[in-house]
């Protein structure tokens, strides 16, 4: 039997989630768990961080899409993630624009070229 790849999990607004469950992302792990999670009015800052966590410890996680306005709220720890697996890549949202200036591989990108090298 050939051996599985890694997931993708998505923290998300609701449109973002459903988009990404419509294209066949969806799991649960073996103890039930969801590789992913939609941003609802009562979910709070510390469910946030868990799952983020979460999914960053997992082994089978290969990629973690994550709205950039919920990076925000992990931000100390998406900075110190310095492990190219799991990715953790920020998207923008229908209500949130994405911008540049704040994501974390962007800016770990900017620090490893100097102009000179772009021409």
């Amino acid at each position: 039997m050939a051996e599985r790849g890694k997931l993708i999990t998505v923290m998300g607004d609701e449109d973002t989630v459903t988009r990404f469950l419509l294209g066949g992302i969806g799991e649960l792990n073996k103890n039930c768990h969801p590789n992913f999670l939609v941003m609802e009015k009562d979910i709070t800052i510390h469910e946030i961080e868990d799952t983020f966590w979460q999914f960053l410890n997992q082994d089978d996680i290969g990629i973690i899409l994550i709205n950039q306005y919920i990076a925000e709220t992990v931000r100390q720890g998406l900075d110190a993630h310095q492990h190219s697996i799991p990715t953790v890549l920020e998207t923008p949202s229908k209500e949130h624009p994405y911008d540049a200036t704040k994501d974390s591989i962007l800016r770990r990108a900017r620090g490893m070229f100097t102009a000179e090298d772009l021409h």
